[in-house]
């Protein structure tokens, strides 16, 4: 039987009342420490690496019937959204090999921020030391493992019971990232040069482009900007997880913290509780898009 939670791993906090099959996670904005981290880079810069508060702005979808799953760990010991083979075998003792199972690191361990981060940002390393094989075995049992089931049996069971389930994976991205060309404009955004939200389905393949679309025009709807796959298409938690085809849609939302988080005093910023009330709208938006195609498929 599934654990509504696992110290210091994850949190499930499921409706009260009806349930739709509407599942948000976040992955990313956990706060516990493990004390075997052993880190060596600066406590404040790790922090500025979390997706900081993203679990409190989506703290109300079960009132809304959506299930809600939350990491309790940082991304910087273990990531979630990455592959469990993304292995980094630079962090490991000169002569050391990588034994547990076939490595295929990808592009992000190369650049130091793979299944376990390297690189807290260019230049500045996570650690004096070298990771031996068993402690990384140990984080990807006790902590990547563990997470990956509850989301998946959260998942598996909302399928099961309605034919259909929408996952929305949410994150945030630092103010300077979110400054590129493919933006979806809004007449009335709060920022003239930076997309506020950046939606990615993986180029189309993660849930349906009327999902997407619907999402992307709510958002405009609040006055907005959004682009969609650019620069964040989604990784690991939405690839495992959907088959749109079939009726499963994952799709990750990533949020501008200008909107809501002082970067520099690593806070929550003014702008918080006004910008709370919007992610409550786009909550609700999606539990009656759910629930308005359940109702079309039991009138079919």
């Amino acid at each position: 039987m599934l654990k509504p939670s696992l110290e210091n791993v994850y949190t499930i906090i499921k409706p009260k009342g009806d349930i739709l099959p509407l599942v948000f996670d976040s992955p990313h904005s956990g706060q516990h420490y493990p004390d075997d981290f052993n880190y060596a880079c600066d406590y404040d810069t790790l922090r500025r690496a979390e997706d900081n508060d993203v679990d409190s702005l989506f703290d109300t979808a079960p009132d809304y019937g959506a299930t809600f799953i939350t990491a309790e760990f940082p991304r910087t010991y273990i990531d979630v959204n990455r592959s469990p083979d993304d292995i980094d075998e630079q962090l490991l003792d000169d002569g050391t090999r990588w034994t547990h199972s076939t490595t295929r690191p990808t592009h992000r361990s190369r650049n130091g921020i793979g299944l376990i981060r390297r690189l807290v940002k260019p230049g500045i390393p996570v650690y004096e030391r070298s990771l031996t094989p068993e402690e990384i075995q140990r984080r990807i049992d006790y902590y990547y493992t563990p997470y990956h089931t509850a989301l998946e049996k959260s998942l598996g069971e909302m399928y099961y019971n309605y034919g259909q389930v929408w996952h929305i994976n949410c994150h945030s991205m630092p103010s300077a990232a979110s400054k590129h060309k493919n933006i979806v404009r809004a007449p009335m955004s709060l920022f003239h040069d930076e997309a506020d939200f950046v939606l990615g389905d993986r180029d189309g393949t993660s849930c349906s482009a009327d999902f997407t679309r619907a999402m992307r025009d709510f958002l405009k709807s609040l006055g907005y900007r959004v682009a969609i796959n650019h620069p964040y298409r989604g990784v690991e938690l939405v690839r495992r997880y959907s088959a749109p085809a079939i009726g499963k849609h994952s799709i990750q939302i990533e949020i501008n913290k200008a909107l809501y988080w002082d970067e520099e005093k690593i806070k929550r910023s003014k702008k918080y509780k006004a910008f709370k009330k919007d992610i409550e709208k786009l909550i609700g938006f999606c539990a009656d898009y759910a629930a308005e195609r359940l109702i079309d498929l039991a009138a079919d």
